[in-house]
């Protein structure tokens, strides 16, 4: 089932999301200083293009007050437009019977979205 789901999700615009986390991330990480959110850019596309079967955790690496800094600096310059974004999808998707899974995706991505530095995708 989760095939089936990440295929139609795939096709009805998670490539196009990808792509676009994918685009961040290389231009991010053109910039020296932006390379560990380009990296956090690369991760988010990874759960986009598929993210049926896959979970956010949080790592178990002791990354500190670094990540704290810089989870603050993503929310400010685009995390929470990010989140803000595939929160209203959700909340369209969950209207429909048949949007209720991919709405709980979205809802999983903006998880990640707010706060990528200290999660991991399993």
């Amino acid at each position: 089932m989760n095939f089936l789901g990440n295929i139609i999700w795939l096709i009805f615009g998670g490539f196009l999301a990808a792509m676009g986390y994918v685009f961040g991330g290389f231009i991010l990480c053109l910039t020296i200083v932006g390379i560990p959110w380009g990296m956090q850019c690369f991760k988010i596309a990874g759960l986009v293009i598929w993210p049926f079967g896959k979970t956010v955790v949080s790592s178990k690496t002791n990354s500190g007050c670094l990540s704290l800094l810089f989870n603050i600096i993503w929310l400010l310059f685009g995390g929470l437009y990010t989140a803000f974004i595939h929160l209203i999808f959700a909340a369209l998707l969950f209207i429909t019977i048949i949007g209720i899974p991919f709405a709980r995706q979205h809802m999983k991505l903006v998880e990640l979205s707010l706060m990528p530095f200290g999660k991991q995708v399993v």
